[in-house]
């Protein structure tokens, strides 16, 4: 499935494969616990046998000492009923073990397993390449790591293993029953198996229903992450009822789809419960029959040759109970199934979307002493097919020099920092570092030469500290001399607590020039040879960009630069200007050779200077 795809696009091209093939998916999860996986089957036997004995332990005590008392009238016959009693005691308990240790075992199993699977489905996320990010929307991402993760972990901890139980019980007590009267055994799998087509018809309507439900919350999850990232917009051009309007709409439809899962789920099991009793009536009349012919001493046609006795009929009664529980929990862990195996078709989806950007099989790295050369070789690049964006681009930056990309909207530029960055492959062509193609550079590697400050600098939860590093080690008195070199250190150290001043989620209780300040430290902590500048001081203030002119030229001594200005007049001073329109190098030269060119890059320089 090709990147280009819409993951609602991806939704409803249903994947034709079977259930089972679905559940195989997870097997490698489960195998990573084999040794929980064994115990919680190993608890089935002993689970099942006691549910098959206990009507068999009340048939004998009828049949046997309460028969005898019944007919002596000795009531003192009962005594014999102790036995009985201790044994039924006996089997109550262990199946109260059984089944504590069986849910305990199957639930930490479910528990594991959706740890496993969320940390594999995160970090695949993270690898994937920036056109997925292009394409989906956030909340349809977090619905996929959060609540399809969380259904998927009960197909184990309540499904598999529980449906494994219930089938086990099942042919326990099938067994059992067809050995003691294979008639009224016969009897009671005949009216399960027409029941069983109309619940495996319920179960596919259920799951399609579902599909449509994971859809439906999806965009659900999808409008209120828009909203509350743009609630500013919202409430400054109050679209608040509007918005609201539209989120009401959505979550009818969400609520419409749920409804429809619960109609086929509350059908199930009314469709199990009518059986059930059906199943007791034929017992009660079939049976009932039997028992009453041979208290006259008849003989009804081709039946078993051992009469039927009250206390086998009971049994019977029992046994039809004890058949129908487990169909009615198979019925609610199928429900819990058809809902895991929904999330594991969206989840499986996300997961076999290819890594498009990995690191090579035989890298290549750059010496020590790393130059930063950047070399564009007939570069093409489109986003679409056919539609191209970059048109063999050529042009070599030498080491140290300082290069800025202009030109109008679309012209370009970004896509060249992302090129550059590896965020996306090159079409055609190449791009190297110092000589060496950089997609056969391990991708740390290239990321260690390339300090990227963009127009908006994106801060973690966390401290100022932790922003800086990002997770690498460091003191804190290499972060201040850091910050010394780039004239910042008094300013954060004016900050409340300093660098370890708490910032909020992406930095919302700092401002737009703190943030970017910040965003100057955390490229030159990694001492990067080139350096990437996206109008990296667009979003300051007048006195904020004065503050930082000093930290600038600390940043870009002895270092590669590529930037992009949209306000011209702050690069004049600049190495060499690149001039691109619609994605080809229309003029290059010094601000000064530029203007005498009087082209398209002058042209832009006086509309600029005319609007100032």
């Amino acid at each position: 499935m090709s990147l280009a795809t819409s993951s609602s696009e991806a939704a409803s091209s249903r994947d034709p494969r079977s259930d089972w093939r679905l559940l195989r998916l997870l097997w490698p999860y489960a195998r990573r616990h084999l040794k929980l996986l064994l115990a919680a089957l190993a608890f089935l036997p002993p689970l099942a046998l006691a549910d098959a004995v206990q009507p068999l332990i009340l048939q004998r005590a009828l049949d046997g000492p309460i028969a005898q008392a019944l007919a002596q009238g000795d009531s003192g016959i009962l005594a014999g009923l102790w036995p009985y009693a201790g044994l039924l005691i006996l089997t109550l308990l262990a199946r109260w073990v059984f089944q504590a240790l069986e849910g305990y075992s199957s639930q930490k199993l479910g528990q594991l397993m959706t740890r496993d699977i969320r940390n594999d489905l995160f970090a695949h996320v993270l690898a994937l390449p920036a056109q997925f990010f292009d394409r989906t929307p956030v909340g349809k991402l977090i619905t996929r790591i959060t609540s399809d993760v969380e259904a998927l972990g009960d197909v184990f901890s309540t499904g598999a293993v529980g449906i494994v139980s219930d089938l086990f019980t099942l042919l326990v007590i099938g067994v059992v029953m067809l050995s003691q009267r294979w008639d009224l055994g016969l009897l009671l799998i005949l009216i399960v198996l027409p029941a069983s087509a109309v619940v495996v018809e319920l179960q596919r309507r259920f799951r399609d229903a579902n599909f449509r439900v994971r859809e439906e919350l999806s965009k659900l999850n999808a409008w209120i992450q828009e909203n509350v990232l743009g609630i500013a917009v919202v409430q400054l051009f109050r679209r608040e009822r509007l918005n609201s309007e539209i989120f009401q709409t959505i979550n009818r439809r969400y609520i419409q789809e749920v409804d429809q899962t619960i109609l086929y789920d509350a059908a199930l099991s009314a469709v199990l419960e009518w059986v059930a009793w059906l199943a007791v009536a034929a017992l009660l009349w079939v049976g009932g029959q039997q028992v009453l012919a041979a208290g006259r001493g008849e003989w009804l046609g081709s039946l078993p040759r051992e009469p039927l006795t009250f206390g086998s009929l009971y049994a019977f009664i029992l046994f039809s109970q004890r058949f129908f529980n487990p169909l009615r929990q198979l019925a609610e862990k199928f429900t819990a199934l058809q809902a895991g195996f929904t999330a594991v078709e969206r989840i499986d989806h996300i997961l076999r979307l290819p890594v498009a950007i990995r690191d090579p099989v035989s890298p290549r790295h750059l010496p020590p002493t790393a130059k930063g050369e950047v070399q564009f070789e007939h570069v093409w690049f489109a986003y679409n097919p056919g539609e191209w964006v970059l048109k063999d681009l050529s042009f070599t930056i030498r080491p140290g020099e300082k290069v800025a990309l202009v030109g109008p909207t679309g012209a370009g530029k970004s896509s060249i920092i992302r090129l550059l960055c590896r965020l996306y492959e090159v079409t055609r062509g190449c791009i190297r570092i110092d000589g060496v193609d950089i997609r056969h550079l391990p991708q740390a590697e290239l990321h260690r030469h390339l300090g990227v400050i963009l127009q908006d600098g994106f801060l973690f939860s966390g401290d100022i500290q932790q922003n800086i590093t990002l997770g690498e080690e460091g003191e804190l008195a290499e972060v201040e001399r850091v910050a010394r070199q780039l004239h910042l250190h008094e300013l954060i150290r004016d900050l409340p607590q300093g660098y370890a001043t708490p910032v909020r989620e992406r930095g919302s209780n700092l401002s737009s020039g703190q943030k970017q300040l910040i965003s100057f430290v955390r490229a030159l902590w990694r001492d990067p040879k080139i350096l990437v500048l996206d109008e990296a001081t667009a979003s300051l203030d007048v006195g904020t960009e004065a503050l930082i002119q000093s930290a600038l030229e600390t940043l870009l001594r002895d270092r590669t630069a590529l930037i992009i200005a949209h306000r011209l007049s702050t690069i004049r001073h600049v190495d060499r200007i690149l001039v691109l329109q619609r994605g080809e190098l229309k003029e290059q030269g010094s601000h000064a050779e530029l203007m005498a060119l009087n082209g398209l890059y002058a042209h832009l320089y006086r509309l600029q200077d005319l609007g100032s």
